[in-house]
């Protein structure tokens, strides 16, 4: 599996973690701990066959190992965009015994330190859909809703059978 990131892009350093975790930068997890991290920490479950395109849409990614779980992969973020000036954040997961120890917000930083030091010049739009759990997390990290101006709107689930 490659890396995701672009070979001219400009490396940042991660930020500090606690003890016995290590970052993963520009690397997703392995399919089956990515759709271990997403169903685990609470966000929608994903297929194999979902899971397997993920790098295919991935601008940049990074997670986190822990040792004390022999290596896996127990936090993680991505981003997806043009490159140019639309960056999406998504898959932001910490598995729940992992929780509570600064994992998220340091993926969170890493994914906003990548997008600034990369982006081209020019004010990059970031956005992320944020569910009640992570909102507080995103705005210690300056995220603010977008309503009235803008508002996020999804296809509900079975969408595909109402066409």
């Amino acid at each position: 599996r490659p890396a995701i990131q672009a070979e001219d892009s400009k490396m940042v350093s991660p930020p500090s973690l606690p003890a016995g975790y290590t970052f993963q930068s520009g690397k997703l997890p392995s399919v089956p701990e990515y759709r271990h991290l997403r169903a685990a920490s609470g966000l929608t479950p994903v297929t194999e066959a979902q899971a397997v395109e993920v790098p295919k849409g991935t601008w940049f990614a990074c997670h986190i190992t822990s040792d004390a779980d022999n290596g896996k992969a127990v936090a993680m973020g991505r981003v997806l965009g043009d490159g140019g000036w639309y960056f999406f954040i998504a898959d932001m997961a910490v598995l729940p015994e992992h929780q509570r120890k600064g994992l998220g917000d340091a993926v969170l930083k890493l994914l906003l330190a990548y997008i600034k030091e990369n982006a081209p010049e020019g004010e990059p739009c970031v956005a992320l859909f944020a569910d009640p759990p992570g909102r507080k997390l995103y705005q210690r990290n300056g995220f603010v809703e977008s309503a009235p101006k803008e508002l996020g709107m999804i296809l509900p689930t079975g969408w595909r059978d109402g066409l």
